[in-house]
């Protein structure tokens, strides 16, 4: 697998031993931030966006890579989806995408890990295999600005993502008057309204931060992780530069996304899956356990699962 964009045994090896490989780069920098300008006006028109909401919800840069032409075309990346078939073999759907901003003055992201991100909800939303044990998903970060530590770039622990230190099945309640609010380990840190300490196994554990590191990155590059693995942010702490981080998540068309249920409720709002479908990437998905979306000359359509 020498061609293309594949990770060099090296790469792979210490991604599986660390969970996160990059950065990588893929956009020049002065031209993704350029290119932003113009995806912005896009992510603030949602009349064909696949949720119906409004900009002030939590869930507003969910799956946008169903309606804006960039991040439909992002994707699927050779840069990206040659490095996540190392990973999780030559079939790929895209399940999610996100966009993360974190304007001056937010408060970190606090430490967590997401197996099946049942962790808003309560309910799975990706299922694999039961043989399998816990799984989670790939995820692509790409940085649409520059991310350092002052304005919050992303930190992980190496080597946490084989182990869950996590129950999401556990009562997190949303709470959204706690952004902002809540300081650990001297720092203001948060989980968007919820307490992820909640969800803890034990709840005397504190993760080691003496084993973090601090992932900067330069608008137009990427990391890979799995979501396993235990990974945060720093706040915000300039006056005048927003972070902005775009995320899509992979796994195997073997895996059963949004399994028996037609919402996505979390974070305060209730978002009907009625418009939604994966993206498949590469390769085959010879199961067709999911509701897939398909491009055409309209942007994209849907085919039902059996």
């Amino acid at each position: 697998m020498a061609n293309g964009f594949h990770m060099t045994p090296e790469e792979l090896k210490r991604f599986r031993e660390n969970g996160y490989a990059g950065p990588f780069d893929l956009y020049d920098s002065d031209a993704i931030k350029r290119d932003y300008q113009e995806i912005r006006a896009q992510l603030f028109d949602r009349a064909h966006a696949v949720y119906e909401l409004d900009h002030a919800s939590r869930l507003a840069g969910y799956d946008r890579h169903l309606d804006v032409d960039f991040f439909s075309a992002h994707i699927g990346r050779k840069e990206i989806v040659d490095r996540v078939q190392d990973i999780l073999g030559p079939d790929v759907i895209c399940w999610r995408s996100e966009m993360f901003p974190k304007y001056p003055g937010d408060e970190g992201t606090d430490w967590h890990q997401a197996d099946t991100f049942a962790h808003a909800s309560g309910a799975p939303q990706i299922v694999w295999p039961t043989a399998q044990g816990f799984g989670g998903s790939i995820t692509v970060w790409t940085a649409i600005t520059d991310s350092t530590e002052e304005n919050g770039c992303l930190r992980f622990i190496p080597g946490t993502h084989e182990e869950m230190f996590y129950d999401e099945s556990k009562e997190m309640k949303y709470t959204p008057e706690m952004e902002n609010q809540l300081e650990k380990c001297g720092m203001k840190r948060g989980f968007f309204g919820y307490d992820y300490r909640n969800l803890q196994k034990d709840p005397d554990f504190v993760p080691d931060e003496s084993k973090a590191v601090s992932l900067e990155m330069r608008a137009g590059q990427f990391v890979i992780f799995w979501s396993t693995l235990m990974h945060s942010s720093f706040p915000n702490s300039t006056t005048d530069r927003t972070r902005l981080g775009f995320t899509a998540r992979y796994v195997p068309p073997t895996v059963r996304v949004y399994p028996d249920t037609d919402v996505i409720e979390e974070y305060g709002s209730r978002l009907s899956l009625d418009k939604y479908g994966v993206v498949l990437v590469s390769g085959e998905d010879k199961l067709k356990l999911n509701r897939v979306a398909k491009t055409s000359s309209r942007g994209f359509e849907f085919r039902q699962c059996r």
